[in-house]
């Protein structure tokens, strides 16, 4: 089903059924997006991409969603903590050489829940997921 501007948007029905890693394969781009976007606003449009780049790899990367989503969990209702279980539990065809197992799945759990609440609609709670873990990646320091 489609929404507004041609954007898929799932029930929640719906979107028991789609794969987890397909979850995480939008909730991937939610989350680059999302980090770009917020680097652009405090950093400046004139600020140099290569810059941007390495300050958006502190926060793109699995180990530090992996440790985001542990804390993240406290904030969760239970039908997106199961979400994130149902991310972090599959196992992907490959794990990049950059991260351990056990971190790349947790990541792949967050990137679920991301891709999750954006299939669905779920804007307004998206956003305060997002607001939460920024503010997680703020308090860690990256």
């Amino acid at each position: 089903m489609t929404g507004r501007g041609g954007r898929l948007s799932l029930g929640e029905r719906q979107a028991a059924e789609v794969s987890p890693l397909v979850l995480a394969y939008v909730g991937d781009a939610v989350w680059e997006l999302f980090i770009r976007s917020e680097l652009v606003a405090e950093h400046g449009a004139g600020s140099r991409v290569s810059e941007l780049h390495r300050l958006a790899k502190r926060a793109v990367n699995a180990e530090s969603q992996s440790a985001m989503v542990h804390r993240l969990m406290d904030h969760l209702a239970e039908d997106e903590r199961d979400v994130v279980r149902r991310g972090r539990n599959v196992r992907p065809g490959h794990i990049p050489r950059t991260s351990g197992p056990a971190d790349y799945r947790c990541a792949t759990g967050f990137e679920a829940l991301l891709g999750f609440l954006y299939l669905t609609g779920r804007t307004k709670r998206l956003g305060e997921v997002l607001a939460v873990a920024e503010g997680l990646v703020d308090g860690a320091g990256t």
